[in-house]
């Protein structure tokens, strides 16, 4: 537990404590009820930490929705209580329907807008005066997107023009696997963690934490779509299926990999490309190389420089089901003159 929330506990009830004893030194008839006097300050200080520790995590989401439920049942009990239906009758019966018709019409105000909270809250934190009466358009990131890394190397380059929304079950999520005793999954994590970090110093970019976790008990990607939806945002996201789920629900989503598949330049015979050689090809001579977006350059004449960084010229291209197969001979060695 956070030290600074225990001293200020402590703090509170030594001032439960004395106020009790100023109340007993300041009255002379209670002389003889010192320890009742104290006994009865320090439940009562007891009694308020007690709320303070039971309402741990109950956010100011929960508190604004709560606070406008209980003026909606009011506002329905009052408009209710001033009808005709209360013209006649006994004062006191009428009194205790009134009393019992604002109890139940505020109770069920406050319980109604606690569980819609999500839908009540979501657009509240999010109105900002910008110039001209400009919307800032959002994005959700996932957390295969900032497992990816790309996304942080796209915000540095300032293409996105996106407010950035990154939910706190996604964080949590990113915790949990960074702490996962699975090397790779742990891996995984941490480098979410440095992009997460690296998106955070830079200060061109409008990132926002969104502290709601939405329906406690729903599947993460559940989640996510629910959140999008009801931002009107963007999902951005590299899983395949999550993109597909997004898209039944009608809630746009960007993908990071068809965003590097358009960046690819097209290539035409007679151009030239550098390729690091990799492996022997099938024929004789022939040595592979691959491109960024995995394309299988094929180098007539490159096995003699296997492991080498070349320059060559493109021959021809061929369509396949990994995406290009490209043909090409050697000009040269790059650390040739």
């Amino acid at each position: 537990m956070n030290k600074t929330i225990i001293t200020i506990r402590v703090f509170f009830l030594t001032t439960c404590l004395l106020g009790s004893w100023l109340v007993w030194y300041s009255n002379k008839d209670w002389e003889d009820s010192l320890y009742l006097i104290l006994f009865t300050g320090l439940g009562i200080g007891a009694l308020v930490v007690l709320v303070d520790i039971f309402l741990k995590g109950f956010s100011l989401r929960g508190l604004s929705a709560m606070t406008f439920g209980l003026f909606v049942g009011w506002l329905i009990a009052y408009f209710i209580s001033e009808s005709p239906l209360f013209e006649n009758g006994a004062p006191e019966t009428l009194f205790m329907v009134r009393l019992a018709l604002f109890l139940i019409m505020m109770y069920l105000g406050a319980v109604i807008a606690l569980r819609g909270r999500d839908e009540f809250n979501l657009v509240i934190p999010y109105v900002r005066f910008v110039p001209h009466g400009v919307d800032v358009p959002l994005v959700v990131l996932d957390t295969s997107v900032l497992i990816d890394g790309r996304i942080g190397g796209i915000c540095a380059s300032k293409f996105l023009g996106y407010a950035i929304v990154i939910p706190r079950f996604i964080l949590n999520e990113l915790h949990r696997i960074a702490d996962s005793t699975d090397p790779q999954r742990q891996g995984k994590g941490r480098k979410g963690l440095e992009i997460l970090n690296k998106l955070r110093k830079m200060e061109h970019l409008d990132l926002r934490i969104h502290e709601s976790d939405v329906v406690k008990g729903q599947s993460v990607d559940a989640k996510l779509i629910f959140l999008a939806n009801s931002l009107k945002a963007r999902l951005m996201t590299t899983d395949y299926n999550l993109a597909q789920l997004a898209e039944f629900n009608n809630v746009e989503w960007l993908n990071i990999n068809s965003l590097a598949k358009a960046l690819n330049p097209e290539l035409n015979i007679g151009e030239t490309l550098e390729v690091e050689l990799v492996k022997h090809g099938k024929e004789p001579g022939q040595a592979i190389g691959f491109l960024n977006d995995g394309s299988m350059v094929v180098v007539n004449d490159g096995q003699k420089l296997l492991g080498e960084q070349v320059l060559v010229e493109v021959l021809s291209i061929l369509p396949s089901a990994g995406g290009k197969m490209i043909f090409a001979k050697v000009i040269r060695k790059l650390d040739d003159n």
